[in-house]
């Protein structure tokens, strides 16, 4: 028996080394093949992803041509004589142009200057439809079309100029059915990938229409649909390779699996029938020695400080004295700022800060391309001063003013163009507690003229990040007692690094939009007080259902507000709902408005037991008066918003804060209304926004200024020249001041009904265009 189970074990066992190498030989086939396959797909990805691409652009092509047939109808229609001959009556044009275009379900024709769109209930004519008509009469570029949704019906939209003799004489709104670009677009084949119609571009776009496979890999870029405001977006392929995206590698492994297969086959069919196994010897698996690994690379850390700079020995270029403006300095990049200009300012205050005993200063920059290079003169100039820089970075103009009372410096430098156009550059600038205003701001511009700046200073210079203490500061006073969802437009200034955050950390949930910061600014002008800037936050918050809109300026110390239902809140009201929470705890307080502002406010004012004071317009003057009559809150229709009230802020203008301040009255309201409700409590008037007329010149808003007082009078009215001229009547009120930020002339008008304000524009108009006749008034 013993010998014939050991018989038995040889047999079994000879009977294995047949199998293994058989065994071995289909497994490394099968992976050959599966290698092949692998390399089949790696060399047939690009031609997929570009199977995909081509389907996206002659998808575009395709949509732009239907589009364009249809703006090309309009054109031939606006310019036909009947049309042009029924210009002035809008009703009577419109009929027209709808019989020249039956493809278009609504033409509407509204005025040249959309007058009667500014004085429409929002609420009634569409806020979406507002904001396209003023989008397209602010615009130098051809107007673009959306998309807009009636019910679940969607149509295709555009505000269309129409112009007599090269003069826009009217605009026309028109909408198409959708239904043509939707069926062209359901025609496309994604080739293999998947193709989306979208509205609006990048991660704050809208998906309309999709159509390929959902098994995708990465995104590929977005083409715009010409004159649209429309992208398809395509997705390429997505393969499944599991080996190293390397066809070379896979022809390698292919060889070596089939090549390795056949030459086991080969060798199995040559080992005789019968083997007398020897003892094998046990294999052990090596120990593989592991490379050392190398140190990390070293990183730059602590503080650093940077060696004096000095400036050129030659004779500095005259500097411009337009720059030095009534409460900043503000100039073009390039021509009246550049880094030399911005380091003679550094050394005209740090001049000023050693006659107050003052050695150190916060500098801080927002998001415009021009911002670094004049931080880095002006740090140049404080230290050739002898003051010691602390450089907190990229941060909103109000993390400056924190940073001046959290360090204990109490001077500070916001380097910020503010709400100006993209190659605007400035200076906010604090010292001792005091931002600089008027006089001050003359007297840097004398110190630099005159040549009294220090050269041979040695300041330092060290880097400090101050986000971290101005968050937890917030949220350890402001609160959110609901959740609510709040959609954040930054316009891609500086607010986006941290103003999202707070306000998730005092309990809301954030959707951010343009919240990337970009100094060219390129989805809108970051000015929250041009109703034309905020039509993508008023689809965004339509389209998401937040509770509310909350939009910054380019450097963070302005807000602007919208609701669930698309209507602006303008700054003055926005004001009436602070007044009434901060007077509710502080009855007997002064607050201060600025004289844009509505004439409802005093007597909201009054009513919640306060004080009114009506100021000058000016961040750095209604910081001034708050110190002079001790005010706990203070406001301006530009959406710089100041508190004082208990020690719970410092008395800046903070757009964050503020936007927490109102997040957590909306959050805290007993009875759980939205800011609709609560605003609806308000008195409301009818009112333009703020509107610009700009002038050729710097001086000449001034200038003009100064002929407009000496010649014109208001017999009827009671008029305030504590900056411009605002003239009230019984029923509204109405506005001109020279711009102390820009070379413009800013109106606003308000009164209790349509008729009283066009009344009241009407007598400005007369009185303006006797002045000069050759006025572009934008009302």
């Amino acid at each position: 028996m013993a010998g014939k189970e050991g018989g038995e074990g040889r047999g079994s066992r000879t009977d294995l080394r047949r199998l293994l190498p058989l065994a071995g030989a289909t497994l490394l086939i099968v992976a050959g093949a599966f290698c092949a396959w692998q390399a089949w797909l790696i060399a047939d990805e690009s031609a997929a992803a570009e199977r995909t691409r081509a389907a996206q652009r002659q998808t575009v092509s395709e949509l732009a041509s239907l589009y364009g047939a249809k703006r090309q109808q309009f054109l031939r229609a606006a310019a036909d004589p009947s049309v042009e001959a029924a210009i002035d009556d809008h009703a009577a044009a419109a009929a027209r142009l709808h019989a020249l275009l039956p493809a278009a379900k609504v033409v509407e024709v509204y005025s040249a200057g959309l007058d009667e769109v500014v004085r429409a209930n929002f609420r009634e004519f569409g806020y979406a439809k507002a904001a396209q008509l003023m989008a397209a009469l602010g615009s130098s570029e051809p107007p673009v079309a959306a998309t807009t949704l009636h019910g679940s019906e969607r149509n295709l939209s555009v505000a269309e100029p129409i112009s007599v003799g090269g003069t826009v004489r009217a605009w026309a709104w028109l909408e198409y059915p959708f239904d043509d670009m939707a069926a062209r677009f359901e025609a496309s084949s994604p080739g293999g990938g998947r193709l989306a119609l979208r509205q609006g571009d990048g991660d704050t776009g809208t998906t309309l229409l999709a159509k390929g496979s959902r098994s995708v890999g990465v995104d590929g870029q977005e083409i715009v649909i010409a004159g649209t405001s429309l992208y398809v977006k395509a997705a390429m392929p997505e393969a499944f390779i599991v080996i190293p995206h390397s066809e070379l590698l896979a022809v390698l492994l292919t060889l070596i699996g089939l090549g390795g297969g056949a030459f086991l086959l080969w060798s199995s069919r040559r080992q005789p029938t019968v083997v007398e196994a020897e003892p094998e010897p046990e294999i052990l698996v090596a120990d593989v020695p592991r490379r050392p690994r190398l140190p990390p690379t070293p990183q730059a850390g602590g503080n650093v400080v940077r060696e004096t700079v000095r400036a050129p020995a030659t004779a500095p270029a005259a500097i411009d004295p337009s720059i030095f403006r009534a409460y900043d300095i503000r100039g073009v990049v390039g021509t009246s700022l550049t880094a030399d200009v911005a380091r003679r300012i550094g050394q005209a205050i740090g001049g000023l800060m050693t006659e107050r005993g003052l050695h150190e200063i916060v500098v801080g920059r927002d998001g415009r391309l021009s911002g670094e290079a004049l931080t880095a003169g002006l740090s140049d100039g404080l230290r050739a001063a002898g003051i010691d820089v602390i450089d907190i970075g990229l941060v909103p103009t109000p993390l400056v003013y924190f940073a001046a009372y959290h360090l204990g410096t109490g001077c500070g430098v916001a380097v910020t163009g503010s709400h100006n156009a993209a190659d605007h550059n400035g200076f906010k600038i604090v010292v001792g507690a005091e931002t600089l205003a008027d006089a001050a701001i003359t007297d840097l511009y004398r110190r630099i003229v005159d040549g009294r700046l220090r050269e041979d200073g040695v300041g330092t210079w060290r880097e400090q990040s101050i986000i971290e203490p101005y968050v937890a500061r917030i949220v350890g006073d402001v609160s959110a007692e609901r959740r609510l969802k709040v959609v954040v437009d930054a316009g891609n200034g500086a607010a986006g690094v941290v103003a999202p955050r707070v306000l998730e950390d005092i309990g809301c949930e954030v959707i951010p939009l343009y919240c990337e910061v970009d100094g060219r600014f390129p989805n809108h002008h970051p000015d929250p007080s041009d109703p034309r800037n905020l039509g993508d936050l008023i689809a965004a918050v339509h389209t998401i259902g937040a509770d509310l809109g909350i939009a910054f300026d380019g450097d963070g110390d302005r807000l602007g507000v919208v609701t669930a239902s698309g209507e602006i809140i303008f700054a003055d009201r926005l004001l009436m709902l602070f007044a009434q929470d901060v007077l509710s705890r502080n009855p007997g307080a002064t607050v201060i408005y600025d004289v844009k502002c509505t004439g409802h406010l005093r007597k909201v004012i009054q009513d919640a037991a306060g004080v009114p004071l009506m100021w000058r317009t000016g961040h750095s003057l209604i910081k001034s008066k708050m110190r002079d009559t001790g005010a706990a809150l203070a406001g301006e229709m530009s959406g710089h918003f100041f508190f004082a009230d208990n020690n719970r802020w410092y008395g800046f203008d903070d757009g964050i804060y503020a936007a927490a301040r109102l997040l957590e009255i909306v959050a805290g309201d007993l009875e759980e209304r939205s800011v609709a409700e609560l605003f609806d409590a308000l008195p409301r008037s009818v009112s333009t926004p703020e509107l610009k007329m700009p002038v050729a010149e710097e001086g000449a808003a001034f200038r003009f200024m100064e002929s407009f007082s000496a010649v014109s009078s208001f017999e009827d009215a009671r008029v305030t020249t504590i900056d411009g001229i605002r003239v009230d009547w019984p029923d509204g009120w109405g506005l001109v001041r020279a711009s102390n930020t820009s070379p413009a002339l800013i109106f606003r008008f308000d009164a209790d009904n349509a008729k009283s304000l066009e009344r009241i524009k009407q007598a400005f108009r007369q009185r303006l265009l006797a002045v000069d006749r050759n006025l572009p008034l934008p009302f």
